[in-house]
């Protein structure tokens, strides 16, 4: 599974980064979200996905 977060749409409520801190991080310079690297690791492939149905924008794709 890969992930992969829209900087446009992005708007910082950081809760990707709460629930999957080994899979996103926080941009210094504006707090929104990105993937650490855009392959999930198998077994942070939940919480991945939970992140990418909790994000309130939508700016999370998951990518098969």
């Amino acid at each position: 599974m890969k992930v992969n977060v829209d900087d446009k749409v992005c708007q910082g409520h950081t809760i990707c980064a709460m629930l999957a801190p080994d899979v996103f991080a926080l941009r210094d310079e504006d707090g929104h979200g990105y993937a650490i690297d855009g392959e999930v690791p198998d077994e942070f492939e939940g919480v991945a996905s939970e992140a990418v149905r909790s994000c309130p924008e939508r700016a999370i794709s998951e990518i098969a």
